[in-house]
């Protein structure tokens, strides 16, 4: 499932190519998408100008000016192509390099080019909001992201208050941090030092302070160096994100931990039928 980092990378993608650009027709395959698409899908996005795009969470946000969004969520298995000579189509996450023979749900057609949404599973959706209080509202069911300034040692000092949750399951919990999923929570634990399995009621200040740091730190490199292939993302260039490349702790099992005058050996645990990465000797 594509994070933050790779949405972010998405988003940045689709400004490249298809912002200021007007929508000739949209062509629906299957409205039965996470969440059923209106019959009225195709005509009410017809003829509208994509102001701009941006991101909020793991939500992709078409911005049409006036107070009318449509917003997009790529699911487990959602996502974007734009087909062209070249080979390569792809701006999304879980993907070949040419465009998917199935599953190609909604097209969206401009003048000269065409976005594509595929998603085999069909978790993905898009939501349409004509005003400006839908649309702010729709928003009060997640928490701040990581990268917000929102994200403080205040605001996690009062959420963990009576809590009972696992620091990693805290972390993964939208409606407190949004963004953040099961790979980067892995990375933002291993370099706070600090064991997946901790009750947050555990954590002191400076736990905390160490989590703030490094989530921001872990998610503005991952944007950085575009993202984590972990099943061949691309970004609009064609090129993978690499940040996979510089994991800490993420699919190293039985690997050396790498922090200097550390002898632990990665360990991989199931916290919540997820993998988790745990170095035995510095995480505590």
């Amino acid at each position: 499932m594509p994070e933050l980092p790779e949405v972010e990378v998405v988003t940045r993608s689709l400004k490249k190519t298809i912002k200021n650009l007007k929508i000739i027709k949209i062509t629906v395959n299957n409205r039965n998408l996470r969440f059923k698409l209106p019959k009225d899908f195709e005509s009410i996005l017809k003829n509208k100008i994509i102001k701009n795009i941006q991101r909020k969470s793991k939500y992709i946000i078409f911005d049409f000016g006036n107070n009318f969004y449509t917003i997009l969520h790529l699911g487990m298995s959602g996502t974007l192509h734009i087909p062209s000579k070249k080979k390569i189509t792809n701006l999304s996450f879980y993907s070949n390099p040419s465009l998917p023979k199935k599953h190609n749900h909604v097209i969206i057609h401009f003048k000269k080019i065409k976005l594509i949404y595929n998603d085999p599973r069909r978790f993905g959706y898009f939501k349409i909001l004509n005003n400006k209080n839908d649309f702010e509202n729709y928003f009060t069911r997640i928490g701040p992201e990581a990268l917000d300034k929102d994200f403080n040692l205040i605001y996690l000092t009062n959420k963990i208050k009576n809590k009972k949750k696992n620091i990693k399951n805290f972390l993964l919990d939208q409606k407190i941090v949004s963004g953040i999923g099961n790979i980067y929570a892995n990375e933002i634990l291993y370099k706070s030092q600090i064991l997946p399995t901790k009750s947050v009621k555990k954590l002191t200040s400076i736990d905390l302070i160490k989590i703030i740091k490094f989530s921001r730190l872990t998610l503005n490199n991952a944007i950085k160096f575009g993202g984590s292939s972990i099943r061949d993302f691309k970004g609009i260039s064609g090129g993978k994100g690499d940040f996979q490349k510089k994991f800490a702790v993420y699919n190293r099992e039985n690997q050396k931990c790498n922090k200097s005058n550390c002898k632990g050996i990665i360990k991989k645990r199931y916290i919540s039928n997820r993998s988790t990465f745990i170095c035995n000797y510095c995480q505590s």
